[in-house]
Protein backbone atom coordinates (compact mmCIF):
# COMPACT_ATOMS: atom_id res chain seq x y z
CA UNK A 1 0.00 0.00 0.00
CA UNK A 2 1.72 3.16 -1.18
CA UNK A 3 2.17 6.21 1.10
CA UNK A 4 1.01 8.80 -1.45
CA UNK A 5 -0.32 12.31 -0.87
CA UNK A 6 -4.02 13.05 -0.93
CA UNK A 7 -5.45 16.57 -0.60
CA UNK A 8 -2.08 17.86 0.59
CA UNK A 9 -1.82 15.47 3.54
CA UNK A 10 0.07 12.23 3.77
CA UNK A 11 -1.97 9.09 3.74
CA UNK A 12 -1.81 7.74 7.24
CA UNK A 13 -1.58 3.97 6.92
CA UNK A 14 -0.45 1.40 4.42
CA UNK A 15 1.32 -1.93 4.54
CA UNK A 16 1.94 -5.29 2.96
CA UNK A 17 1.32 -8.96 3.52
CA UNK A 18 4.10 -11.21 4.82
CA UNK A 19 4.33 -14.90 5.69
CA UNK A 20 1.34 -15.59 7.99
CA UNK A 21 1.06 -11.92 8.84
CA UNK A 22 0.82 -8.27 7.91
CA UNK A 23 3.08 -5.23 8.17
CA UNK A 24 1.34 -1.90 8.76
CA UNK A 25 3.06 1.46 8.58
CA UNK A 26 2.13 4.97 9.64
CA UNK A 27 4.06 8.14 8.73
CA UNK A 28 6.57 7.69 11.58
CA UNK A 29 6.25 4.04 12.65
CA UNK A 30 5.59 0.48 11.57
CA UNK A 31 4.53 -2.84 13.07
CA UNK A 32 4.78 -6.39 11.76
CA UNK A 33 2.34 -8.90 13.25
CA UNK A 34 2.74 -12.62 12.54
CA UNK A 35 0.65 -15.53 13.81
CA UNK A 36 2.66 -18.54 14.95
CA UNK A 37 1.38 -22.09 14.32
CA UNK A 38 0.31 -22.24 17.99
CA UNK A 39 -2.00 -19.26 17.42
CA UNK A 40 0.08 -16.66 19.30
CA UNK A 41 0.58 -13.33 17.50
CA UNK A 42 4.12 -11.97 17.75
CA UNK A 43 5.07 -8.46 16.70
CA UNK A 44 7.97 -6.22 15.85
CA UNK A 45 7.35 -2.47 16.00
CA UNK A 46 9.71 0.47 15.72
CA UNK A 47 9.71 4.20 14.94
CA UNK A 48 10.29 5.00 11.27
CA UNK A 49 11.92 8.23 10.17
CA UNK A 50 10.79 9.72 6.87
CA UNK A 51 13.47 9.45 4.23
CA UNK A 52 12.70 13.07 3.21
CA UNK A 53 13.46 14.26 6.75
CA UNK A 54 16.88 12.62 6.65
CA UNK A 55 17.68 13.60 3.06
CA UNK A 56 15.93 16.82 1.88
CA UNK A 57 16.53 16.02 -1.79
CA UNK A 58 13.76 13.43 -1.51
CA UNK A 59 11.23 16.21 -0.99
CA UNK A 60 11.62 17.20 -4.65
CA UNK A 61 9.37 15.83 -7.43
CA UNK A 62 10.57 12.57 -8.98
CA UNK A 63 13.15 12.17 -6.19
CA UNK A 64 10.42 11.88 -3.53
CA UNK A 65 8.94 8.93 -5.39
CA UNK A 66 12.31 7.19 -5.61
CA UNK A 67 12.95 7.80 -1.91
CA UNK A 68 9.49 6.66 -0.83
CA UNK A 69 9.63 3.49 -2.90
CA UNK A 70 13.19 2.74 -1.80
CA UNK A 71 12.18 2.99 1.84
CA UNK A 72 9.06 0.90 1.20
CA UNK A 73 11.15 -1.85 -0.39
CA UNK A 74 13.70 -1.80 2.43
CA UNK A 75 10.96 -1.97 5.05
CA UNK A 76 9.21 -4.73 3.13
CA UNK A 77 12.34 -6.87 3.09
CA UNK A 78 12.78 -6.29 6.82
CA UNK A 79 9.19 -7.34 7.48
CA UNK A 80 9.53 -10.46 5.35
CA UNK A 81 12.72 -11.40 7.19
CA UNK A 82 10.94 -11.08 10.55
CA UNK A 83 8.06 -13.28 9.37
CA UNK A 84 10.52 -15.88 8.06
CA UNK A 85 12.42 -15.84 11.37
CA UNK A 86 9.16 -16.45 13.25
CA UNK A 87 8.37 -19.43 11.02
CA UNK A 88 11.87 -20.87 11.51
CA UNK A 89 11.68 -20.37 15.27
CA UNK A 90 8.36 -22.20 15.43
CA UNK A 91 9.78 -25.06 13.36
CA UNK A 92 12.84 -25.29 15.62
CA UNK A 93 10.65 -25.45 18.71
CA UNK A 94 8.57 -28.16 17.09
CA UNK A 95 11.70 -30.21 16.47
CA UNK A 96 12.85 -29.60 20.06
CA UNK A 97 16.09 -27.80 19.20
CA UNK A 98 17.91 -26.28 22.16
CA UNK A 99 18.40 -22.53 22.57
CA UNK A 100 21.89 -21.21 21.62
CA UNK A 101 24.44 -20.41 24.27
CA UNK A 102 25.27 -16.79 25.20
CA UNK A 103 27.03 -15.03 22.35
CA UNK A 104 25.90 -17.53 19.74
CA UNK A 105 23.67 -16.54 16.83
CA UNK A 106 20.19 -18.04 16.90
CA UNK A 107 19.96 -20.85 14.32
CA UNK A 108 16.43 -19.65 13.57
CA UNK A 109 17.56 -16.24 12.30
CA UNK A 110 18.22 -15.84 8.58
CA UNK A 111 21.82 -14.61 8.10
CA UNK A 112 22.24 -11.21 6.49
CA UNK A 113 24.26 -12.60 3.60
CA UNK A 114 21.41 -14.95 2.70
CA UNK A 115 19.00 -12.01 2.47
CA UNK A 116 21.51 -10.05 0.37
CA UNK A 117 21.98 -13.00 -1.99
CA UNK A 118 18.21 -13.40 -2.23
CA UNK A 119 17.77 -9.70 -3.10
CA UNK A 120 20.45 -9.87 -5.79
CA UNK A 121 18.84 -12.97 -7.27
CA UNK A 122 15.40 -11.33 -7.19
CA UNK A 123 16.69 -8.23 -8.96
CA UNK A 124 18.44 -10.34 -11.61
CA UNK A 125 15.27 -12.40 -12.07
CA UNK A 126 13.22 -9.20 -12.46
CA UNK A 127 15.61 -7.78 -15.08
CA UNK A 128 15.71 -11.05 -17.00
CA UNK A 129 11.97 -11.74 -16.98
CA UNK A 130 10.54 -8.24 -17.41
CA UNK A 131 13.28 -6.44 -19.34
CA UNK A 132 15.48 -8.89 -21.25
CA UNK A 133 12.89 -11.47 -22.37
CA UNK A 134 10.31 -8.94 -23.71
CA UNK A 135 13.08 -7.06 -25.54
CA UNK A 136 14.38 -10.27 -27.14
CA UNK A 137 10.89 -11.36 -28.20
CA UNK A 138 10.02 -7.95 -29.65
CA UNK A 139 13.33 -7.79 -31.53
CA UNK A 140 12.66 -11.23 -33.01
CA UNK A 141 9.17 -10.18 -34.08
CA UNK A 142 10.65 -7.10 -35.76
CA UNK A 143 13.04 -9.28 -37.77
CA UNK A 144 10.54 -12.02 -38.64
CA UNK A 145 7.53 -9.82 -39.40
CA UNK A 146 8.68 -6.46 -40.82
CA UNK A 147 5.09 -5.80 -41.95
CA UNK A 148 4.18 -5.15 -38.30
CA UNK A 149 6.03 -1.84 -38.51
CA UNK A 150 8.06 -2.46 -35.36
CA UNK A 151 10.86 -0.38 -36.83
CA UNK A 152 8.83 2.54 -35.52
CA UNK A 153 10.10 3.32 -32.01
CA UNK A 154 6.60 3.88 -30.58
CA UNK A 155 5.20 0.63 -32.02
CA UNK A 156 8.29 -1.30 -30.94
CA UNK A 157 7.98 -0.17 -27.34
CA UNK A 158 4.22 -0.68 -27.36
CA UNK A 159 4.71 -4.30 -28.41
CA UNK A 160 7.49 -4.66 -25.83
CA UNK A 161 5.09 -3.35 -23.17
CA UNK A 162 2.29 -5.71 -24.22
CA UNK A 163 4.62 -8.71 -24.00
CA UNK A 164 5.86 -7.53 -20.60
CA UNK A 165 2.28 -7.24 -19.36
CA UNK A 166 1.36 -10.72 -20.62
CA UNK A 167 4.39 -12.20 -18.84
CA UNK A 168 3.49 -10.32 -15.66
CA UNK A 169 -0.12 -11.52 -15.69
CA UNK A 170 0.89 -15.08 -16.50
CA UNK A 171 3.46 -15.16 -13.72
CA UNK A 172 0.95 -13.80 -11.19
CA UNK A 173 -1.67 -16.34 -12.19
CA UNK A 174 0.80 -19.24 -11.92
CA UNK A 175 2.09 -18.35 -8.46
CA UNK A 176 -1.47 -17.68 -7.25
CA UNK A 177 -2.10 -21.41 -7.65
CA UNK A 178 0.48 -22.20 -4.96
CA UNK A 179 -0.99 -22.84 -1.53
CA UNK A 180 1.56 -20.73 0.37
CA UNK A 181 1.18 -17.77 -2.00
CA UNK A 182 -2.59 -18.04 -1.77
CA UNK A 183 -2.23 -17.63 2.01
CA UNK A 184 -0.16 -14.49 1.48
CA UNK A 185 -2.82 -13.13 -0.86
CA UNK A 186 -5.42 -13.72 1.88
CA UNK A 187 -3.34 -11.65 4.30
CA UNK A 188 -3.05 -9.06 1.51
CA UNK A 189 -6.84 -8.91 1.45
CA UNK A 190 -6.89 -8.58 5.25
CA UNK A 191 -4.49 -5.63 5.06
CA UNK A 192 -6.70 -3.84 2.52
CA UNK A 193 -9.89 -4.41 4.50
CA UNK A 194 -8.37 -3.10 7.72
CA UNK A 195 -7.00 -0.01 5.94
CA UNK A 196 -10.47 0.62 4.45
CA UNK A 197 -11.99 0.18 7.90
CA UNK A 198 -9.53 2.67 9.40
CA UNK A 199 -10.06 5.23 6.64
CA UNK A 200 -13.84 4.99 7.07
CA UNK A 201 -13.60 6.38 10.60
CA UNK A 202 -15.55 3.44 12.04
CA UNK A 203 -14.14 1.44 14.99
CA UNK A 204 -11.54 -0.99 13.65
CA UNK A 205 -12.89 -4.44 14.46
CA UNK A 206 -12.87 -7.77 12.69
CA UNK A 207 -16.61 -7.54 12.05
CA UNK A 208 -16.36 -4.03 10.59
CA UNK A 209 -13.27 -4.77 8.49
CA UNK A 210 -14.81 -7.87 6.95
CA UNK A 211 -17.58 -5.73 5.44
CA UNK A 212 -15.13 -3.95 3.12
CA UNK A 213 -13.81 -5.12 -0.24
CA UNK A 214 -10.24 -6.32 -0.72
CA UNK A 215 -9.53 -4.07 -3.73
CA UNK A 216 -7.75 -0.83 -2.76
CA UNK A 217 -6.70 1.88 -5.28
CA UNK A 218 -3.39 2.56 -3.48
CA UNK A 219 -2.21 -1.04 -3.77
CA UNK A 220 1.26 -1.65 -5.16
CA UNK A 221 -0.35 -3.90 -7.78
CA UNK A 222 -1.97 -0.84 -9.33
CA UNK A 223 1.34 1.00 -9.12
CA UNK A 224 3.07 -1.75 -11.10
CA UNK A 225 0.62 -1.33 -13.97
CA UNK A 226 1.23 2.43 -13.99
CA UNK A 227 4.98 1.73 -14.10
CA UNK A 228 4.47 -0.46 -17.17
CA UNK A 229 2.50 2.26 -18.95
CA UNK A 230 5.00 5.00 -18.06
CA UNK A 231 7.92 2.83 -19.18
CA UNK A 232 6.44 2.52 -22.67
CA UNK A 233 6.36 6.31 -23.00
CA UNK A 234 9.86 6.79 -21.56
CA UNK A 235 11.45 4.17 -23.82
CA UNK A 236 9.70 5.62 -26.87
CA UNK A 237 11.03 9.18 -26.46
CA UNK A 238 14.70 8.26 -25.87
CA UNK A 239 16.42 7.64 -29.22
CA UNK A 240 18.34 4.39 -28.82
CA UNK A 241 18.25 1.72 -31.54
CA UNK A 242 20.72 -1.09 -30.83
CA UNK A 243 19.66 -4.06 -28.72
CA UNK A 244 22.15 -3.54 -25.90
CA UNK A 245 21.53 0.22 -25.80
CA UNK A 246 17.83 -0.52 -25.34
CA UNK A 247 18.66 -3.06 -22.61
CA UNK A 248 20.88 -0.56 -20.79
CA UNK A 249 18.14 2.05 -21.02
CA UNK A 250 15.68 -0.34 -19.38
CA UNK A 251 17.98 -0.68 -16.37
CA UNK A 252 19.25 2.89 -16.04
CA UNK A 253 15.80 4.44 -16.46
CA UNK A 254 14.21 2.40 -13.65
CA UNK A 255 14.51 5.16 -10.98
CA UNK A 256 13.15 7.80 -13.38
CA UNK A 257 10.19 5.60 -14.35
CA UNK A 258 9.45 4.84 -10.69
CA UNK A 259 9.60 8.54 -9.79
CA UNK A 260 7.36 9.57 -12.69
CA UNK A 261 4.86 6.82 -11.86
CA UNK A 262 4.72 7.97 -8.26
CA UNK A 263 4.06 11.57 -9.35
CA UNK A 264 1.32 10.41 -11.71
CA UNK A 265 -0.46 8.47 -8.96
CA UNK A 266 0.03 11.36 -6.56
CA UNK A 267 -1.53 13.79 -9.03
CA UNK A 268 -4.42 11.43 -9.71
CA UNK A 269 -5.06 10.99 -5.98
CA UNK A 270 -5.44 14.76 -5.59
CA UNK A 271 -7.75 15.03 -8.63
CA UNK A 272 -10.32 12.31 -8.19
CA UNK A 273 -12.74 13.44 -10.91
CA UNK A 274 -12.32 10.46 -13.19
CA UNK A 275 -8.56 10.28 -13.68
CA UNK A 276 -7.86 8.22 -10.58
CA UNK A 277 -10.67 5.81 -11.39
CA UNK A 278 -9.36 5.44 -14.94
CA UNK A 279 -5.81 4.80 -13.76
CA UNK A 280 -6.64 2.40 -10.94
CA UNK A 281 -9.34 0.36 -12.68
CA UNK A 282 -6.92 -2.17 -14.27
CA UNK A 283 -5.08 -2.47 -10.95
CA UNK A 284 -8.35 -3.12 -9.12
CA UNK A 285 -9.17 -5.85 -11.64
CA UNK A 286 -5.73 -7.37 -11.15
CA UNK A 287 -6.24 -7.44 -7.39
CA UNK A 288 -8.79 -10.20 -7.98
CA UNK A 289 -5.65 -12.31 -8.27
CA UNK A 290 -3.34 -10.68 -5.70
CA UNK A 291 -5.95 -10.33 -2.92
CA UNK A 292 -8.25 -12.99 -1.54
CA UNK A 293 -11.01 -12.81 1.12
CA UNK A 294 -9.35 -13.36 4.51
CA UNK A 295 -10.59 -15.39 7.45
CA UNK A 296 -11.44 -13.62 10.71
CA UNK A 297 -8.18 -14.71 12.36
CA UNK A 298 -6.17 -13.26 9.47
CA UNK A 299 -8.03 -9.97 9.72
CA UNK A 300 -7.30 -9.94 13.46
CA UNK A 301 -3.56 -10.14 12.68
CA UNK A 302 -3.84 -7.11 10.37
CA UNK A 303 -5.65 -5.19 13.12
CA UNK A 304 -2.93 -6.10 15.61
CA UNK A 305 -0.31 -4.73 13.19
CA UNK A 306 -2.27 -1.50 12.80
CA UNK A 307 -2.68 -1.13 16.57
CA UNK A 308 1.05 -1.60 17.08
CA UNK A 309 1.95 1.01 14.46
CA UNK A 310 -0.56 3.49 15.91
CA UNK A 311 0.79 3.03 19.43
CA UNK A 312 4.33 3.87 18.31
CA UNK A 313 2.94 6.77 16.24
CA UNK A 314 1.30 8.27 19.32
CA UNK A 315 4.59 8.03 21.20
CA UNK A 316 6.22 10.03 18.39
CA UNK A 317 3.81 12.88 19.10
CA UNK A 318 2.62 13.18 15.52
CA UNK A 319 -0.91 14.31 14.70
CA UNK A 320 -2.98 11.40 13.45
CA UNK A 321 -4.82 12.73 10.42
CA UNK A 322 -6.71 10.65 7.89
CA UNK A 323 -6.05 12.14 4.47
Amino acid sequence: MLPILESGEETLVGGQAVMEGVMMRAPHSYCVAVRRPDGIIVTEEQPLAKVSDKYPIFKLPIFRGVGTLGQAMSLGVKALRFSADVAMQAEAEKEGKAEPQAGEKKPTEIPGWVMTLNLLFSFAFFIALYKFVPLVLTTQLQRMYPQLGLGNRILFNLMDGVIRLVIFLGFLWIISRWKDIHRVFEYHGAEHRVVFNFESGKPVTVANAQRFVTFHPRCGTSFLLVVMMVSIAVYAVIPVDTFWAKMLLRIVALPVIAGLSYELIRFAAKHRSGLLALMTAPGLWLQRITTQPPADDQTAVAIRALDGAMEIEKQQGGELVIA
